[in-house]
């Protein structure tokens, strides 16, 4: 089905799980396919498709056809969906097509497409993480026992209405892998290997397509000081946040939670509330089990919370000395079970307990001072409550006392 067509030059179609740019005019391409990758020059499309359905992830097939004989298996897929004898650069993904995202952004006579899918929940990673394998005369060595898992890819098409110098084209794949990382790194998703932020996904692939005729003189930036490079940025960006809220509900609004943020320190779905609890009374826990959004998704506790892996991030990367961190990190834990309590006039009580029990631990890590902070908040606000509480349910006794009496 033709969704679009852009710039009298590209039509972009969608047939169920195969995504395509179809050139109407001679296209440059670079890419990072198996099959017509690198940069050519006599391509009919680029297209990006669900390779694994309906298989599925765990299925044998869809990995031996493209890694054995991507060739094969292009030209398999073509015939599929009645491009039979084009050539093509392929783009593959468990993603779903349905979840597909486009934007454009232009200015002046310059113009961007970007059509992504993604997904992160189970390969996000940092550049330099441990790698999973080895590769060897065509083959791929296992280094670890733990393979990584088969979902979770970024796929970007990228068009511009405007020819490109080589160099320009290169420039154009990194930023706009530059703007990949920034849409991962404003909605803090993080690697599934390292306890860091994510920079991308193991198994991210790029297509950049430009006419090959035009201006008189074609493109030669695609920085960030360029046109070029400042719409491949915004369209890049957008696109790739926008396919992972379809894909795997990542809004920014979502990720506005206590546990997102500790994701990386090995905290997964209710794990950080539950690690709260054993500092608090029987009642605080019931409450906060029936309500953990309560602790996990007030803003001021998750900006506390952001702080103090904010910290820990800046050590790591040696922005700060690492004899500063247990410094920094009880001091920002004191202000997260301040923001849970709601008393800033509490801060020094809860620096002491905090440091106390670091101290009994030798423990300084996010891992530990954040739990902890939120618990000993919890239980502040919570007692608090409690006893003002009771105070008014006194207060409503001696009022139907009186009353009786008289």
């Amino acid at each position: 089905m033709l969704l679009n067509t852009y710039f009298d030059a590209i039509e972009l179609h969608r047939n169920d799980k195969f995504v395509a740019l179809r050139f109407r005019t001679p296209h440059r391409v670079i890419s990072t396919g198996l099959d017509n990758g690198g940069i050519m020059d006599d391509l009919d499309l680029v297209y990006n498709h669900q390779s694994c359905e309906p298989a599925g992830p765990l299925s044998r097939h869809p990995s031996r056809a493209v890694l054995d004989r991507p060739d094969l298996y292009a030209a398999a897929l073509l015939e599929r969906n009645g491009l039979g004898g084009l050539r093509a650069a392929q783009l593959g993904t468990a993603a779903n097509m349905s979840n597909l995202a486009v934007m454009l952004e232009t200015y002046r006579d310059i113009a961007v497409l970007a059509v992504a899918t993604g997904g992160v929940e189970g390969n996000a990673a940092r550049a330099g993480d441990p790698a999973s394998g080895y590769e060897f005369d065509g083959r791929y060595e296992p280094i670890t026992r733990e393979q990584p898992p088969a979902h979770g890819t970024i796929n970007v098409m990228i068009a511009l209405n405007q020819p490109m110098l080589d160099g320009a084209l290169v420039r154009a794949v990194m930023t706009a892998t530059e703007a990949k990382t920034a849409a991962l790194q404003e909605l803090s998703v993080p690697s599934r290997y390292s306890p860091s932020l994510a920079t991308g996904t193991g198994t991210d692939q790029i297509a950049v397509c430009v006419p090959r005729n035009g201006r008189a003189c074609p493109l030669r930036g695609a920085g960030h000081h360029t046109s070029a490079g400042e719409l491949i940025g915004k369209a890049v960006r957008q696109a790739i946040k926008e396919t992972l809220i379809f894909q795997n509900g990542m809004h920014p609004a979502e990720r506005c939670s206590c546990a997102r943020l500790m994701e990386r320190f090995g905290f997964s779905g209710e794990a950080l509330i539950e690690a709260t609890l054993p500092l608090l009374s029987e009642d605080a826990r019931a409450s906060l089990r029936l309500a953990p959004q309560l602790l996990d998704r007030d803003p001021p506790v998750v900006l506390a919370v952001a702080a103090l892996v904010h910290i820990y991030d800046q050590i790591g990367w040696g922005i700060a000395p690492a004899p500063c961190q247990r410094e920094a990190v009880i001091g920002q834990g004191a202000q997260i079970a301040v923001a849970a309590s709601g008393r800033p006039d509490r801060w020094h009580h809860f620096h002491d307990a905090l440091a106390e029990r670091c101290d009994a631990s030798g423990r300084d890590d996010p891992a530990f001072v954040a739990p902890l902070a939120l618990g000993l908040g919890y239980a502040e606000k919570w007692d608090r409550q409690q006893t003002m509480l009771a105070e008014v349910d006194a207060q409503i006794s001696a009022l139907s006392t009186d009353r009786a009496a008289s």
